[in-house]
């Protein structure tokens, strides 16, 4: 007797597919669904659907606890990085700072052609410089804020800093998610935390892929 073949994708090896891995980081990263679907070129329907799909794999009911949710995706660099061993987090220099633009278009022009800040790269509404080794990320979201400071700090590992930092009482805005992964496969993972008056912080790792 001949074996039916079973219909649709076959199943994917990891706990959630690429897309919805994409789409969780981008809710971890306090993104709307209207924002995702604008910046992944999608129907804000289809979002809707993902984080459908990803509650129901992920037996979580709420934004918020998707949010707090986390694991490093099968392929990832990051699961495969092994833990250090060291007993205590050592925060490295300062990574990146942020600041928010009215047009992200004209403030890009600007920093690179005025400031002549060697430019790295823009994904939609954010543009990324370097400062002699410190990123900025100019970030379009509304009217700039009169005065802020985010601060990212580098971090080797960015699963056990968040891990000794929460024994010590941080409280973390988010889990660990992957914000870039660049052409050679490095990834990009951010987490935030809150200082004493609440204000955000961050913790930035970059991840290189083991070499084959």
């Amino acid at each position: 007797m001949a074996t039916r073949k079973r219909r649709g994708r076959p199943a994917h090896e990891d706990v959630l597919t690429p897309t919805e891995w994409r789409v969780v980081h981008a809710v971890q990263h306090g993104m709307t669904n209207r924002e995702i679907a604008a910046r992944r070129g999608i129907s804000a329907d289809a979002v809707k659907f993902h984080v459908a799909n990803v509650y129901a794999k992920l037996g979580v009911t709420s934004r918020k606890s998707l949010r707090q949710w986390f694991r490093a995706p099968r392929g990832s660099a990051l699961n495969a990085q092994e833990r250090t061993a060291t007993s205590t987090t050592t925060i490295g220099r300062i990574t990146q700072l942020s600041r928010t633009v009215k047009d992200i278009g004209a403030a890009e022009a600007w920093y690179r052609d005025v400031l002549r800040l060697p430019h790295l790269y823009t994904v939609g509404p954010l543009a990324f410089f370097d400062c002699a080794g410190t990123r900025l990320m100019l970030t379009q979201y509304g009217e700039p804020a009169a005065a802020e400071s985010i601060v990212y700090f580098s971090v080797d590992d960015i699963v056990k800093s968040r891990d000794d930092l929460t024994a010590r009482g941080i409280e973390f805005i988010n889990a660990p998610h992957m914000i870039h992964r660049q052409p050679d496969g490095t990834e990009e993972w951010l987490v935030m935390f809150k200082d004493p008056e609440g204000r955000p912080l961050g913790l930035i790792s970059q991840v290189r892929p083991a070499k084959a």
